[in-house]
């Protein structure tokens, strides 16, 4: 095996032009990881943001984007009892995956799920790992309440629906277009309205109140969050494609019990992401396995092409997911 490997990397802040193909060291398996031959990588938001400027990597993670992949295991390191030499699986990375190769905590591996491909595997870490440890964990969506989960199309979304649906809540949607709202439908939502014709306060107080909202738009979208509400309910805010800072009615907040809630899951200590993986094996896995949740694919792409993936992404007319082939 080669000592370097291709891989891409950002030249500079800036739009999608700025990706471009490298050839870096290969990366060494350390105490407690395991290094991945890459299949495939997913492309997410944060790989957008970190491409633009605005979204550092934590310290000691590759600069290299790419926060999720699949693959095989070609090195392990001292202390990793669960994964063996030529395992298939699926990572979440601290950075890094769009690369041949990327190393990461073996704790952040998971199996790749029966009856799905490579292709497949690499769309669940990033998406599974946000979703439960924001829906399930910090929320605590239960079976019966009313759950408003923003961009219902995207990654984050689909994903969303089919978990909050499968576990019995009631599963409301916005998205941009009508038929991105059927594609909504069709994998569990209730109700899904289009942004750009309908009001989703409109939606949730005819239904009576979202319990618990998922969103990651931001701007003027956080107060109406808090109208949308039901009283006692909880909002998770996850990221602001609309930017962070608005003016909010706190007293609104107070009168009504309301929670309001958040988090980003890459500055997160190894243990506390080893804790979601650990959930995720033991209640989503069987489910993925089992047919009743599956990745929705948008567009595949070679690893060379990642400024046309990224441009995909940004134009936000993709449904699902998006992958690099890397091998």
């Amino acid at each position: 095996m080669s000592d370097t490997m291709r891989a891409i990397e950002i030249t500079k802040p800036g739009g999608p032009e700025v990706l471009a193909e490298t050839v870096r060291p290969l990366p060494v398996a350390g105490h407690g990881q395991v290094v991945l031959k890459i299949a495939y990588a997913g492309v997410n938001r944060p790989d957008a943001l970190q491409r633009a400027g605005s979204y550092a990597p934590p310290k000691g993670a590759s600069h290299l984007p790419g926060l999720e992949a699949s693959g095989e295991v070609v090195d392990v390191g001292t202390g990793v009892t669960d994964l063996a030499l030529g395992d298939h699986v699926c990572a979440l990375l601290p950075g890094g995956g769009y690369a041949e190769y990327a190393a990461t905590p073996a704790a952040h591996c998971l199996p790749v799920p029966d009856g799905l491909t490579l292709k497949q595997a690499a769309c669940l870490p990033e998406t599974f790992f946000t979703v439960w440890s924001n829906v399930f964990m910090r929320g605590g969506l239960k079976a019966g309440e009313r759950f408003l989960v923003h961009g219902g199309s995207s990654g984050i979304g689909t994903t969303a629906i089919q978990l909050a649906d499968v576990m019995g809540a009631r599963v409301f949607t916005t998205a941009g277009s009508d038929d991105k709202c059927a594609v909504c439908r069709d994998l569990g939502a209730e109700v899904a309205v289009n942004y750009r014709a309908d009001d989703f306060v409109e939606m949730m107080k005819q239904a009576g109140g979202a319990n618990l909202i998922l969103d990651m738009v931001g701007g003027d979208y956080l107060p109406r969050n808090v109208r949308a509400l039901a009283d006692d309910g909880r909002l998770v805010q996850i990221a602001f494609l609309q930017g962070p800072k608005v003016e909010l009615n706190f007293a609104q907040v107070m009168m009504r019990r309301l929670t309001i809630t958040g988090s980003t899951l890459r500055p997160q200590n190894d243990q506390a992401k080893a804790d979601i993986a650990s959930q995720l094996r033991d209640h989503v896995w069987p489910l993925i396995a089992a047919g009743r949740i599956a990745p929705v694919m948008d567009l595949e792409f070679d690893l060379t092409e990642a400024a046309a993936a990224h441009a995909r992404m940004e134009s936000s007319q993709h449904i699902g997911k998006i992958v690099l082939k890397v091998a």
